[in-house]
């Protein structure tokens, strides 16, 4: 009776060695752990040149490594038929770097966002709607900014807060943030994208041979 190897793929897998084995870009388990071992470390893929970027492999290239030189090994495939090898070098930066980097993303989101805010409020015209309804419910003209403003401004900080779900490294709940939501959607677009190319560049150069 033959050993069956399970893999399994994902959509997308990150690589730092431009010699890509098994292991790196699938999950295996086996009953016997003499051929888990040995397909683990088997070579499957090297990256071009050793050029960093993103590669599209298909699953079937993986079952035909194996089964090239495991003759007595079924293989059972699971998960995504074509997946993203990104390939980068292993990166050694400094810390006050890496502080400079998330600083700077700090301050141009915090003056980016200010801005936007700043904007919308002076093209609805928020200060003029706040001195109405000032004058409306006390019957005195304000003079300068009124309790109005100020809830305006912590409702604002609150309701930022609560819509994205988190507040340093702290989360309100367990969900994904909008954002990881809006990057995983965005990461997801690129690996189709890339699968699809890849297809369609495959169907021209078979087209071209025969």
């Amino acid at each position: 009776m033959s050993e069956i190897l399970y893999i399994q793929t994902e959509k997308n897998v990150e690589v730092q060695s431009p010699e890509v084995y098994l292991q790196d870009v699938a999950k295996l388990t086996c009953s016997d752990n003499k051929v888990l071992n040995r397909n683990k470390v088997r070579k499957v893929f090297s990256i071009p040149n050793g050029t960093p970027g993103r590669y599209v492999i298909s699953a079937v290239d993986l079952v035909h490594a194996v089964a090239k030189e495991e003759p007595n090994v079924d293989v059972t495939h699971i998960g995504e038929a074509n997946f993203v090898v990104t390939y980068e070098k292993a990166k050694h930066q400094q810390k006050w770097y890496s502080w400079l980097k998330t600083l700077f993303v700090c301050v141009l989101t915090f003056f980016g966002g200010a801005f936007s805010i700043m904007t919308f409020n002076t093209d609805v015209d928020t200060a003029n709607l706040f001195s109405k309804i000032y004058t409306q419910f006390t019957g005195e003209i304000a003079a300068g900014p009124t309790i109005l403003e100020f809830t305006y401004s912590v409702g604002i900080g609150i309701g930022v807060i609560f819509f994205f779900n988190h507040f340093g490294k702290g989360k309100l709940t367990q969900d994904p943030t909008p954002v990881e939501v809006q990057m995983r959607l965005y990461e997801d677009d690129v690996n189709k994208t890339l699968i699809a190319d890849k297809n369609r560049s495959r169907k021209t150069q078979k087209g071209e041979k025969s």
